[in-house]
This record gives structure tokens, sequence and C-alpha cells, in this order.
């Protein structure tokens, strides 16, 4: 068999079209070759050949393997065998066959690969839920799932601490869940072509992304909290229904009695010590948020009015962003005798982005 090999650390058999039988014996040749050399096999490409089943061989030819990649076979299964390759960084297995019962081996999360392998790709594949064992890959820097069958994004995504970049385009996914605000590293979430509706404010947190990639879901307004993500130079928004002019719901649910006395005594600061109330008073005016509108000074806990006002990005983009407003007097009247006083709004709201404005390199509409 032909081969085309990058120095003896990286054996390339891509798109050689031959047998699973026929390549298992040659690989078996090969580790035994290797078994007295000092030259370790750190990179096995095995692309676009007709594997059904990992080889055999892997299992004890190879220990010191970085990189694996069958990409482009109909493998249905990752056998046990690569349970064996403790030192493995990346496995690249897009477009197979994979998503059904057994497609991953049994123990995969106490395996020596939780702590090895960095980078995963599993897009083009079947699976219709994330399978609970890569949430146990705590060494995972990048994990791609893209082009699948998800249906949604389980809130143990979270365990992935070391997660750096995220990629979930092409599925059915409808939510993000808030628990994806607790990756501390991530700096790229790809989440285009999905079913998206919102974007979860906690979003926010994710101090250290640079690319939001939203297009093609069902957007039609994005929270206000986005502009607190310093480091986003990347939004990508194009495909989605955003709202072309202003969109206000104000139904309105009075506030309750509790909430009415809350608000007076966060407004007036009445003081209070931890002796002079029950613990869940206590707790319930803890949980008290201001209202945005700088002219207002006054705060909310359950009962808040939306309002969706847009904010001017790189002078170029006019981008929709929801924020909760403590009443309905707090929101821009829609009369025309008060249109003085929604170019006003507008320009609050302007003010508000400008600071973040010129950190983001591209924001990508249409």
């Amino acid at each position: 068999m032909e081969e085309a090999a990058l120095g003896e650390a990286e054996l390339n058999w891509s798109r050689l079209s031959v047998s699973a039988e026929a390549l298992e014996s040659e690989l078996e040749a090969r580790a035994e070759e290797r078994r007295g050399s000092r030259e370790a096999l750190l990179r096995l490409l095995l692309p676009y050949n007709r594997l059904t089943s990992l080889p055999r061989a892997l299992g004890s030819g190879f220990p010191h393997l970085q990189l694996l990649d069958v990409s482009g076979n109909a493998l249905t299964a990752l056998g046990p065998e690569l349970l064996t390759l403790s030192g493995l960084r990346t496995l690249l297995a897009r477009n197979n066959r994979l998503g059904g019962p057994g497609s991953l081996p049994k123990g995969l999360g106490q395996s020596p690969l939780c702590r090895s392998l960095q980078v995963l790709n599993l897009s083009g594949n079947c699976f219709q839920e994330l399978p609970a064992s890569l949430l146990e890959l705590r060494a995972l820097q990048t994990l791609s799932l893209g082009g699948n069958q998800l249906q949604s994004i389980p809130a143990e995504i979270e365990n992935l601490q070391s997660l750096e970049c995220l990629y979930l385009g092409g599925n059915f996914i409808k939510e993000i869940p808030p628990e994806l605000a607790n990756l501390p590293s991530l700096n790229y979430l790809v989440l285009c072509d999905n079913k998206i509706q919102s974007v979860p404010p906690q979003l926010s947190q994710l101090h250290s992304l640079r690319s939001l990639s939203l297009h093609n879901n069902l957007l039609t307004y994005l929270p206000r909290e986005i502009l607190n993500l310093i480091h986003l130079e990347e939004l990508s928004l194009r495909g989605n229904p955003l709202v072309v002019r202003f969109v206000r719901d104000l139904t309105y649910d009075p506030p309750t009695l509790l909430e009415l006395a809350a608000r007076t005594i966060k407004i007036r600061s009445i003081s209070y010590t931890p002796y002079d109330l029950p613990g869940n008073l206590l707790r319930y005016l803890g949980s008290a948020s201001n209202c945005p509108n700088p002219k207002c000074g006054g705060v909310y806990f359950d009962c808040c009015v939306r309002q969706i006002k847009f904010v001017d990005f790189c002078g170029k983009y006019r981008l929709p962003l929801m924020h909760y407003l403590c009443s309905p007097e707090c929101s821009s009247p829609c009369s025309s005798a008060s249109h003085s006083s929604t170019s006003q709004s507008e320009s609050d709201s302007e003010d508000e982005a400008s600071v973040a404005a010129h950190r983001m390199q591209k924001v990508l509409l249409g």
C-alpha cells in the first residue's frame, strides 16, 4: 500500500478507498515494525476510506498517538480501541454515521482521554442529543457537533471548563441554556442555522468571547446585556427576523403590594438590618434590579415592562436590544405629540452603546 507520510511521525492513508480488512492488515504490520523503533507515530490519518469500525490494531500498536482522523468513513461507533490511546489530543470523526446507541465507547469519561483529549470534531453525524460522556471530557478546548440533529444543549455543558470553541451550527436547537455562560475560557461560540428565538442575558458573563455566530435563526431582538461582552469582535446576525422598527410590549400587570413596599424601601433608601426582617424578605429586597432609564432612578422586582430599542453599532448598523423598565411611564410615549421624547430615548440608547460600539469589528446583519 502506498502512503504519503510527513516524516516518520505521521502516517497518511487518506482517500485510499481500501477495505477495512486490508487497512487492518497494513496497520498491524506497521505496528509490529514500530515495536522496536524509537520513532513514535504521533499522527494517523485515515479519512475517506471505507471503514465501518476502528481498526483493532489501534488498541495495541500506537500508544503515543496524538491525532487520529477517521472522517468521511462509514463509522457507526467508535469502539473500545479508542480508550487505549492515552495520549490522544485530537480526534476528528466528522461525516460518519455516528449518533445511535453505543456510538461512543463505554467508560469514555473515566478513561485517560478525559485528561488528554483537547479537540473533538463530530460534525456531520446523526446525534440527536449531546452524549453525556462527552461532558466528562474536562480537557476539551474545541468541541464541534455541527450538522447533526441536536434538539437542545444540556445544562451540563458548563462542566467543560476548558472549552474555548464550541461549534453547534446546523442543528435544531431552540434554546440557549443560561449555564453556557459558565464557560470562562470560551472565545468562539457558533450557534448559526438553528431555531433559536432568544438569547439569555447571562451570556454577557462570557467575558472572553470574541466571536458569536447567530445567523439564520429566529431572533427578533438581543438582550441589552450583550453590550457587556467587552472582547466581542464579531457578531453575526444575518438571516434573522430582526425587527426593523421600535417594538414595545406594554402589557403590564400591576406590581403586588409586596413589590410596591419593597420599591419604596429601595427608592427612599430606608435602612434595615438582618434583625429587622425575616430572611425571605431580605432575599427579596436583595433581588432588586435598577431601571435602565437614566431619568427614572427606580427599581423593579418581579413586575417590569419589556422594551426593544435600537442602538447604533459602528455607525452602520442599528441593533435591536431588549431591556426592562420598572413601569410603562418609563417607556417612550407612542403618540405623535411625544416625538421629541422618542428621539431623546433613542439618543439615550445610542449613548449607552457608544462605549461598546468601537469594540465591535464586525456586525453582520445581512
